[in-house]
């Protein structure tokens, strides 16, 4: 195997168990933290929202929660079907969702979620072309939430996820690669109070993917996560087309815990069956390279629902921000 395509072959193994090249001895990093977790695509923000609010999703309902807190699928009245799309540092990810919605009793969805890091073309020492190998990642999402109570929901998703390299082209060598696993993701929501919110969650708990064999297989990135919010507008005027939520969130390893991670988001909401948010977020990561101000604007008309986000930290991996994320979504 010529040194190229061997190289190749050793980013596809790193993308197979999601682990950013320079997050091995990263600064944020906890001293007794492991040194890999697998499929560290699981903690890539899917959905406009999630990313303008930085994060801070764990305490919040609405459409995106399918791949946050699964709770928060409870207070979701209507069904609708729901696209997503954003580019990010290790790839593009595209998602889909369906929610079929009992207003008072709670949610049923379906999703997938497609995370392309990229194609490589294949040459052999001649510099002959054999193909293009490509490396994605799928996650196949079933999510089902209710209310207990009027104040308090619970949700459960069981997630499939998969791992794939492939070559397409006429002379491709072998180096097709799948490795499965699922995950189970858990959540509460309790709402007190009409203007306060506080949610908690485990997220991404399942076995170790296995790409190669058992010696190499990577845990996944399990986390714990708590959160409050607050709707501080309430607090100061009656109207009830104006709302301003404050939404403050903490994340930890579920293995190894000692490397918090700090989310903070707040969302304006001017009207109600149609609506203007405008939303913004900071993230304060255990990997640096995440750190960094998120914003966002979103509108609800009709049956209809539009959400832009960007993030302004800049990686230190590319030097450059990402992409906008973008949810749009047709209630029925």
């Amino acid at each position: 195997m010529n040194g190229p395509l061997r190289s190749l072959l050793l980013l596809s193994l790193a993308a197979a168990v999601g682990l950013p090249l320079s997050a091995q001895d990263g600064p944020g990093e906890a001293p007794d933290a492991p040194r890999t977790e697998g499929a560290l695509f699981l903690l890539l923000p899917v959905g406009a929202k999630a990313v303008s609010l930085g994060r801070a999703m764990t305490a919040m309902h609405g459409i995106e929660s399918a791949f946050w807190n699964p709770a928060g699928l409870a207070r979701v009245d209507e069904s609708q079907v729901v696209l997503f799309r954003g580019d990010n540092v290790a790839g593009t990810g595209t998602a889909v969702s369906a929610l079929f919605a009992k207003p008072g009793l709670g949610a049923l969805s379906a999703s997938y979620y497609l995370h392309d890091v990229g194609g490589q073309d294949l040459t052999d020492r001649d510099g002959n072309f054999l193909g293009t190998l490509t490396v994605r990642n799928h996650l196949g999402i079933v999510s089902a939430a209710a209310r207990l109570v009027e104040r308090v929901a619970v949700g459960v998703s069981f997630k499939l996820v998969q791992f794939r390299t492939a070559c397409r082209g006429t002379f491709c060598p072998d180096v097709g690669t799948t490795a499965t696993t699922y995950a189970v993701d858990a959540g509460l929501q309790v709402q007190p109070y009409p203007s306060v919110r506080v949610g908690a969650m485990v997220a991404h708990l399942g076995p170790r993917l296995q790409v190669l064999n058992a010696q190499q297989a990577d845990p996944l990135p399990a986390r714990v996560r708590v959160a409050t919010a607050v709707d501080l507008i309430s607090l100061l005027t009656d109207d009830e087309d104006l709302h301003g939520w404050l939404s403050i969130e903490l994340q930890d390893r579920l293995r190894d815990p000692g490397s918090l991670s700090l989310y903070m988001g707040s969302e304006l909401i001017a009207g109600q069956a149609d609506a203007l948010f405008l939303r913004a977020g900071y993230v304060f990561s255990d990997l640096n390279q995440e750190d960094g101000a998120r914003v966002g604007l979103g509108l609800r008309y009709e049956r209809f629902d539009l959400a832009i986000a960007k993030s302004l930290a800049v990686s230190t991996l590319t030097g450059e921000t990402e992409p906008v994320h973008v949810t749009f979504s047709i209630r029925f």
